[in-house]
């Protein structure tokens, strides 16, 4: 059989990341952004081998810009594209997997979207214009939240009255489960482990962060909860904070709910602490010059993640690594360097010629030599998404 073709899509409100994925081959045939949709700025950047290009697409919505996209596609595709893949930030309690998409998963991603309002609204109408470009094409809806789905009930209840939860599906769901899944499937790879018998501490850290505890290829638990704005700090998003600050915040300072969850989402995390960024790169050349906002920023980064990695050792029957993947994760020796040494219980510890070596893509082992399994594995959310929806068109 031909090596087959899949397109990932994932859309934002105002965007759409797209790769085109050859089973064959490591590297993407097609890859690119359409940004800025709905407005007079909207464009289209794609990458082909080494060539990279863009084109304006004035006031183009999602469905405009993914007819642009046809052309672009069936070239790299040479006419010939089996399936299109679909992230779908949220899907509840009901999606364990992903799912061919049809009118019913259709229907229960827009009732699951109170849970993700900013995220699958979005995702719905990337998924409605690919349907409607695309009416005969195998379509896959894969799911940040299925991989958390293996959760104890104890890990993803909260401690709140049971209505809420029966009733509203108020729990912990957990996100980024397309990126730890595939980074610990390469970890066991890399370590020469089957990924049924063994046991990994992951780190996904980019703007958006979360750790997860992973026991023989299933999740055990993870940071992020009902909505990705639980557990660490990130780029602009605060992570956990006292569960009475917004009532705190109403009462002494008259702040409306939406005032605070603006400042909760989008002026926090490093953006908050550090008053300058939210760039982990500018953080660090800041740090170098002496900032004090960004040296508080990148130590209170490094020890929440720290804590939330011991937290979910918790969960672990043993460790066989840590794996650190994401923007950050993947390029940022110090953020690798000040984490691992909060972790002295846990026996961790690096070697900083190996760390300092593992950056823009590079990945292996940085651990010491005599102490635990330390990975830098590149995520690579695309892929797994391809690989998910290519078992569906198998099956």
């Amino acid at each position: 059989m031909p090596a087959r073709n899949i397109l990932v899509i994932n859309c934002g409100s105002s965007s759409i990341k797209f790769a085109l994925v050859n089973e064959a081959h490591s590297q993407f045939a097609l890859s690119g952004l359409a940004e800025r949709l709905g407005s007079h700025e909207a464009v289209l950047h794609w990458q082909r081998g080494g060539e990279r290009d863009s084109l304006m697409i004035p006031n183009a919505d999602h469905r405009a810009a993914l007819a642009q996209l046809l052309p672009l596609v069936h070239g790299a595709a040479g006419g010939k594209l089996h399936g299109i893949g679909h992230r779908v930030v949220h899907g509840g309690e009901r999606f364990t997997s992903a799912r061919k998409i049809d009118a019913q998963v259709v229907a229960a991603i827009q009732a699951t979207a109170p849970l993700a309002p900013l995220h699958n609204p979005a995702n719905l109408l990337g998924i409605e214009a690919a349907i409607r470009l695309y009416p005969n094409l195998t379509q896959v809806a894969v799911f940040d939240t299925a991989f958390h789905q293996t959760l104890p009930e104890y890990a993803y209840r909260y401690a709140l009255p049971e209505p809420l939860y029966r009733e509203h599906g108020v729990r912990r769901y957990g996100f980024h489960g397309t990126s730890h899944r595939y980074v610990s499937h390469r970890a066991a790879e890399l370590a020469g482990l089957a990924l049924g018998d063994s046991s990994w501490l992951s780190a996904h850290l980019g703007n958006g962060c979360s750790t997860c505890a992973i026991v023989n290829g299933q999740s055990r638990d993870t940071s992020m909860g009902l909505t990705p704005l639980e557990g660490l700090a990130m780029g602009t998003r605060s992570g956990d904070v006292d569960p009475n600050l917004h009532s705190h915040l109403a009462r002494t300072l008259g702040w409306s709910l939406e005032q605070i969850e603006r400042m909760l989402n989008h002026d926090s995390g490093l953006q908050g602490l550090s008053g300058l960024s939210h760039d982990m790169r500018s953080l660090e050349q800041a740090r170098e010059q002496g900032h004090a906002g960004a040296t508080l920023a990148i130590e209170v980064f490094c020890y929440r993640l720290a804590k939330s990695l011991a937290a979910m050792s918790c969960a672990l029957p043993q460790l066989d690594g840590l794996i650190f993947t994401g923007g950050i994760g993947e390029n940022s020796a110090l953020v690798r360097s000040k984490t691992v040494a909060h972790l002295k219980l846990l026996n961790l510890a690096l070697d900083p010629q190996a760390n300092a070596r593992c950056i823009r893509g590079v990945a292996g082992p940085i651990q010491a030599y005599g102490h635990p399994r330390v990975l830098v594995v590149p995520t690579n959310e695309e892929r797994q998404i391809a690989l998910d929806t290519l078992a569906l068109l198998t099956n």
